[in-house]
């Protein structure tokens, strides 16, 4: 590994942010405030604010927004599932992010509202970003320029979104984008040992929480909660983007492993001493500019190859 640098300073100060809202949750704290305290905490700065459209609008009962930086391209669609443990994260929590991946890939993108623990648990989640999909596909949006992409949790909604619309004969989308994903929801990777140390936020601990609260009793191994236990045979090209810092970074190496055994073509870009999800600090982190600007062209080229 390389020696620290000024991204590391930049990193920390990230670090130090979400460290301190984390630190504010103590045990009984409400979940909507929680779920505020989190959305305020990847809020851009009063006159920071990306420019882009957004509108509301309902997918089939489930809420979503889209947003749409200037310059995209109405026929290119990136449908998008957050992540948050399943219970946290938002359109609002990640609207930056979805500006610049807009901007990037110069496409429309369709940020889901899926329902969340602890109101709803295991299939609900995945029942709604599949219900998105369809509706997709049943509104005009043709497959082959229709692209998923998600991060922690919602990177492994996608994986599942993708097997089960494979699995009920739809047409798959041209590619996905997984960001930190989170795809095995036993936690039971080496990484969680290996990476434990440097991890700054995340641990072995608090995700068996998570995935316990998401599961409520059913299996970790079935391949709609871990896709990392699927048969992954037929699913469009993988983009897998992890942070050499994080105790998920084996959920990523052993999905591109895996991926590549079902003949799947990924690629894995593991990035040194970034940190979970780290694109959403792209306002002043070179790396996760660099992420984002990856993700444009790898959408892009994907798009371009199934006209």
């Amino acid at each position: 590994m390389s020696e620290p640098s000024a991204i590391d300073e930049q990193v920390e100060r990230h670090i130090g942010r979400v460290r301190a809202v984390l630190g504010s949750w103590v045990r009984g704290t409400p979940i909507e405030q929680m779920r505020r305290d989190w959305d305020e905490l990847y809020t851009a700065a009063p006159g920071t604010a990306l420019p882009a459209t957004e509108e509301a609008i309902s997918v089939d009962g489930v809420p979503a927004t889209w947003i749409t930086a200037p310059g995209a391209r109405e026929d290119r669609v990136l449908l998008y599932l957050h992540g948050g443990g399943f219970s946290l994260g938002s359109v609002r929590s990640h609207r930056e992010l979805l500006v610049r991946l807009s901007r990037a890939a110069r496409c429309r993108v369709l940020a889901l509202e899926y329902r969340r623990v602890p109101e709803h648990r295991f299939p609900a989640a995945l029942e709604d970003s599949v219900r998105a999909y369809d509706w997709l596909l049943a509104n005009g949006v043709r497959h082959e320029q229709c692209s998923l992409a998600g991060d922690s949790a919602g990177g492994g909604l996608v994986l599942s979104t993708m097997l089960t619309a494979r699995d009920r004969g739809r047409p798959l989308p041209a590619s996905a984008v997984l960001l930190s994903a989170f795809t095995d929801l036993t936690t039971s990777r080496e990484s969680y040992t290996t990476r434990a140390a440097v991890d700054p936020w995340h641990e072995k601990l608090n995700l068996e929480i998570v995935a316990r609260a998401y599961l409520k009793g059913a299996n970790a191994r079935d391949p709609q909660a871990s896709p990392l236990f699927a048969d992954l045979r037929g699913l469009p090209p993988l983009l897998v983007q992890v942070g050499d810092h994080e105790v998920v970074l084996d959920d990523s190496r052993d999905l591109a492993t895996a991926a590549r055994a079902a003949r799947v073509e990924v690629t894995l870009e593991v990035y040194e001493r970034m940190i979970h999800v780290f694109q959403q600090f792209a306002a002043d982190v070179p790396e996760a500019q660099k992420a984002v600007a990856t993700i444009g062209t790898f959408l892009d080229r994907h798009w371009n190859q199934a006209r």
